[in-house]
């Protein structure tokens, strides 16, 4: 196969789930590709005390429950929903979930204001129907039907994004376990197999754009993921993806450990701001996750590979945070530049270091967008 752009997660670690699937002897739920224990193995990385014969490498870090959690409920008969604030992984722990459990993380559906019930059930070949008529063959399936007719999982991302018809549309999915094609005189009923089930997450900040129904709440178990403040989980987490990045591009350029501790600081420092801020014109509009971090690392490596020195300077990720945090002018920019004379410049006379180099790229970047 040729190197894909991203590659689904069945497909980048195919040789791990491979060996992982031949050595793997425990009880396996319906068409459970690995067992339980085996699936969060794949997940959370393998220890010393597993007694495997190869390293297992760890893809999602936070707490084994809420991966146990996933698994449990995915055994079940019940939805899963991953909730958390943008940026802490939910989307990725449903996909290490379905690459792990049915070797197929691509049947998924994108929540949007868009998104209708034949997004979710099915739709028709028109050139088909016309020319043959409606029947099983001239229907499209939605990646939800495909999940239950082969036992796998379906995934639904931005689940409160989407309306309340669309939303309510999945209760009977849930709760049945069929669509139902009235269009069809026969063969007008897809049962699911055993196996089928919905993993779908929703952002926290998006409460009140469209609330999940008390109906559909009681289809699902809630998996809260909170946001990482541990700055050595963080920090794992940071140097995962940056390790990945590296790989992706062919670059060779090493990420200084100094510079990834005042990344981490500042995302603390401007989270804290946040946090004791009064109104939300004192806040800057990014959430300031994880996911957010990486990418002010992501450009700022790319920035020094092809218009730097290839070395990572802190004057460059200074300039990237600003870029990639600035959404608003003046407010951002302002919110900003307070930080940077209030907190980083009085940090660089104390300590020295990287700071101050941290601290001129930071009022290069804001003179520049202001």
């Amino acid at each position: 196969m040729s190197e894909l752009l991203r590659a689904p997660a069945e497909i980048k670690y195919a040789e791990e789930l491979d060996w992982l699937e031949s050595i793997d002897d425990g009880p396996k739920p319906f068409s459970w590709r690995l067992s339980p224990k085996m699936v969060r193995l794949f997940i959370l990385g393998s220890e010393r005390a597993d007694g495997l014969d190869r390293e297992i490498s760890q893809k999602w870090f936070g707490d084994r429950s809420f991966v146990e959690r996933s698994v449990v409920t995915l055994a079940s008969d019940r939805g899963l929903l991953l909730i958390g604030d943008p940026g802490t992984g939910k989307s990725w722990l449903a996909e290490l979930l379905s690459a792990a459990i049915s070797r197929n993380s691509t049947l998924v559906v994108q929540g949007t204001a868009g998104t209708t019930e034949d997004h979710i059930k099915y739709s028709w070949n028109v050139s088909m129907v016309i020319a043959k008529g409606q029947s099983r063959e001239s229907m499209i399936p939605s990646p939800i039907m495909t999940a239950m007719e082969t036992g796998r999982i379906g995934r639904f991302e931005e689940l409160t994004r989407s309306t309340s018809d669309v939303q309510d549309a999945l209760i009977s999915i849930l709760s049945e376990k069929y669509i139902s094609v009235p269009e069809l005189d026969s063969d007008n009923i897809v049962f699911a197999q055993p196996g089928f089930s919905i993993i779908a997450t929703a952002n926290s900040r998006d409460r009140g754009v469209n609330d999940l129904s008390s109906a559909l709440k009681r289809r699902f178990n809630f998996v809260r993921i909170p946001v990482v403040t541990n700055k050595k989980s963080e920090a794992e987490i940071v140097r995962f993806r940056t390790e990945e990045l590296l790989r992706r591009h062919r670059i060779e350029l090493d990420v200084p450990p100094t510079l990834l501790d005042v990344l981490l600081q500042s995302f603390a420092d401007l989270r804290a701001s946040a946090a004791a801020a009064g109104s939300d014109d004192e806040k800057l509009e990014s959430a300031l996750s994880t996911a957010e971090q990486i990418g002010v690392l992501e450009d700022a490596i790319l920035h020094s590979t092809f218009f730097g020195d290839r070395a990572l300077t802190a004057r460059t990720l200074a300039a990237s945070l600003v870029g990639s945090l600035a959404r608003r002018a003046p407010e951002d920019l302002a919110i900003l530049n307070t930080y940077l004379h209030g907190v980083i410049e009085p940090r660089g006379k104390d300590l020295g270091g990287a700071w101050p180099e941290f601290l001129e790229g930071g009022r290069d970047a804001i003179a520049t967008l202001s």
